[in-house]
């Protein structure tokens, strides 16, 4: 019953982001007003509001005007309660499952914005940075998390190597590259997980962007030089470090 429970919260809270996601980039308060449909502007009955289920039951189109809803909205509620449920499953009720949690929630809500704005809201980051700083100071955390002197490196260190990059490439091709967003979001993991995050986080995002983008540059759809949203491989870099943290650290230091 517990893992059902956990399981219900994380969709309602994917419900929460699905808002964030679509109100955030247009500069309009997340918790004002209830939610509406984006093509016909109605406001959606409670009923047809229930995560997950309801996209089932109304075959994924608006009940007022028919037009198609996006599988986004299911698949963040689903991600959500994904998220809600393994943290719990590994981590029980503790302080650290409500510190993932909370992490998590933003890094579904960036992903997602990112992916199709191009942005990463300050909204999100600096709250984040902020939060895993302080978090820091508490001396019974799970060793997942740094002391507070690394997490201050590593803040520093993960926003400085991402703005390093952009300046260089600047310096190089007289363009920009990366946004700042990047390095504001590599400093939180930097901020959360400490300066050993950065350099493993940094190459495994690299390689995954590779592989992402290697066939649309086989088929000549994108260049090399093309924009791509780098956020979202920065936060799948960051989960593969949470994952393979302790066979890093032992390659590392043995």
């Amino acid at each position: 019953m517990d893992f059902i429970f956990i399981i219900v919260i994380g969709a309602l809270w994917g419900s929460f982001a699905n808002v964030c996601i679509y109100r955030l980039p247009l500069d309009k308060g997340v918790v004002s007003g209830r939610s509406y449909c984006p093509k016909c502007k109605k406001k959606i009955i409670w009923y047809d509001n229930i995560p997950i289920i309801s996209y089932l039951l109304i075959q994924g189109k608006c009940s007022k005007c028919k037009k198609k809803i996006s599988i986004q909205y299911p698949a963040v509620e689903l991600l959500s309660a994904f998220t809600f449920f393994i943290t719990y499953y590994f981590y029980g009720i503790t302080t650290t499952t409500l510190l993932l949690i909370i992490l998590g929630l933003s890094f579904i809500i960036i992903f997602f914005i990112d992916l199709k704005h191009f942005i990463i809201p300050n909204s999100l980051t600096f709250p984040m940075m902020i939060l895993g700083f302080i978090k820091s100071f508490d001396p019974n955390l799970n060793s997942l998390f740094p002391d507070y002197v690394n997490s201050l490196i590593g803040g520093v260190f993960g926003y400085g190597s991402i703005w390093s990059i952009i300046y260089f490439y600047k310096v190089v091709r007289n363009k920009e590259g990366m946004g700042l967003g990047d390095a504001k979001l590599l400093a939180v993991i930097g901020f959360w997980f400490g300066w050993i995050a950065i350099p493993f986080v940094i190459f495994s995002s690299s390689i995954v962007a590779l592989i992402s983008v290697l066939p649309s540059l086989v088929d000549k759809s994108k260049k090399l030089s093309s924009e791509i949203p780098f956020g979202p491989f920065i936060i799948i870099g960051c989960i593969l470090f949470i994952i393979f943290k302790e066979q890093y650290k032992y390659i590392l230091f043995g």
